[in-house]
């Protein structure tokens, strides 16, 4: 829009681009909306960028598990190409794949422009672009960025923006209510020691166990990482020193072991990220550690199943009630990157349409410039899409307040990502789960792996000395 407050030609170009868009996905970006959605999404914005532009954009990024997302996302992206001069191609792939993939690009030294993964992606630092020009003009537009998304995109050692965080997605509980109701707890359990003996009733009467993985995909990273802090345990300190080797870890690793034992089954040693989304669709679980896209399928697939899920924030320990974000949605443009210029401008697109990301993934992709959803708190209060009840999701109000990054309580640098990356946390629980460790012995493993990595990366100055 120009200063007179008319349309300029490059605006309806793009109004209509997005509106052709809109019309070829059936309602994936303009003011419709779905067909089953209470209330219409919100318009799409479109500002104009700083340089002209050209060429290809390829962007990678992962399969949404809301589909509605992806659905909107690709012609919201080639609308935005086809206003700038801008030829773009968005691919998908299963999110595990996405850092090996990332590697391979990298060792290649091309690929594509910009790519998406859902958690942070610290330890390829060295072969990406610095994105802190991209992150101060977000904020200069749209306000200050979530600490947790700083935290989780940033090197405070380096002062690298090594990725780009717009966006994150909490990881409440998701409980069967009818289930929890018959051992006495119809709001679900509160804390870890009523998830134990809750879940351990339910297995023995009904017998329908938990969901909390002890494998190699990223919920069981991310279930780790949060019975470890709720016990007063951590991988490091605030100084990035290692202290995963304490008496805090070792009693999060018994209960570890307590919980398999008396709520689960050997399935969990061996799940990808789909499958305690799987179990709880077929009313095989009681409880997942999860987002909320694991009840948005069940909407469809198993509405009798989501209308009993329900969901609590991060379960308390001795020490605390913290989870890890469920994702984190990093942006990088590798080094090797053809179209820069074009990526950083799409993501301060993206960013500022970000109530249009929040809408389409059905409240799963949640702000990380929390004033560009100003709905949020509406939508939580009444679902658009139809949860029973209405305010099934405002437990996700403040989800930040229980939510911190997977470095906590340090950032998550790029030792941090390497140790995520090789899912040392899940492997550290299931040798003690099965026994082939005793709590003290696997916790030590752990810390024989983990030091190796912070050394290495602590040589190249990549985190604190």
């Amino acid at each position: 829009m120009n200063d007179s407050g008319l349309l300029s030609r490059r605006d309806l170009l793009w109004m209509a681009a997005a509106a052709a868009a809109v019309s070829a996905c059936g309602g994936g970006g303009g003011d419709s909306g779905p067909p089953d959605a209470a209330v219409p999404a919100p318009s799409p914005t479109f500002a104009e960028p700083t340089a002209a532009l050209s060429g290809d954009l390829r962007i990678l990024l992962w399969s949404h598990f809301v589909p509605a997302h992806d659905t909107w996302f690709d012609p919201f992206a080639k609308a935005w190409g086809e206003q700038v001069g801008v030829n773009v191609t968005v691919d998908h792939i299963n999110n595990a794949e996405i850092p090996a993939r990332i590697a391979a690009e990298v060792q290649a030294r091309q690929g594509h422009d910009l790519i998406q993964y859902i958690a942070p992606l610290s330890q390829f630092e060295p072969s990406v672009l610095d994105l802190k020009d991209v992150a101060a003009e977000a904020a200069k537009r749209y306000g200050e960025q979530l600490p947790l998304c700083v935290k989780s995109s940033q090197n405070p050692t380096t002062g690298k923006h090594y990725a780009y965080a717009p966006s994150w997605a909490p990881d409440p509980g998701d409980f069967r209510k009818s289930l929890w109701e018959s051992v006495g707890l119809p709001n679900g359990p509160t804390s870890w020691d009523e998830l134990l003996r809750g879940g351990a009733e339910i297995k023995k009467s009904k017998n329908v166990q938990m969901g909390l993985g002890m494998s190699q995909e990223i919920d069981s990273n991310m279930a780790g990482r949060a019975l470890l802090w709720s016990f007063g345990g951590s991988i490091q300190d605030t100084n990035e020193q290692v202290v995963i080797n304490s008496p805090e870890t070792i009693a999060a690793v018994e209960f570890m072991q307590r919980l398999f034992k008396d709520t689960m089954t050997n399935e969990v040693f061996s799940w990808n990220a789909a499958s305690n989304n799987q179990g709880l669709i077929a009313g095989q679980m009681s409880y997942i550690l999860n987002s909320i896209s694991a009840w948005r399928t069940a909407q469809e697939a198993a509405p009798e199943v989501a209308d009993d899920v329900f969901f609590v924030p991060a379960l308390k320990g001795p020490k605390a009630a913290l989870a890890a974000q469920h994702v984190m949605y990093n942006w990088i443009v590798p080094s090797h990157a053809r179209n820069a210029d074009a990526a950083k401008e799409f993501l301060l697109h993206y960013t500022g349409n970000f109530a249009l990301a929040t809408y389409h993934s059905r409240l799963y992709d949640l702000p990380a410039f929390p004033k560009l959803v100003p709905q949020l708190n509406d939508w939580l209060d009444k679902d658009p899409f139809g949860a029973k009840p209405a305010n099934k999701l405002a437990v996700l109000k403040n989800a930040i307040e229980w939510s911190t990054n997977i470095g906590h309580p340090g950032p998550a640098n790029t030792a941090v990502g390497e140790v995520f990356a090789t899912f040392i946390i899940p492997n550290m629980y299931a040798k003690a789960a099965r026994g082939e460790l005793n709590p003290q012995q696997a916790v030590a493993d752990a810390e024989r792996q983990i030091k190796p990595i912070f050394d290495k990366w602590r040589r190249r100055g990549l985190i604190a000395e």
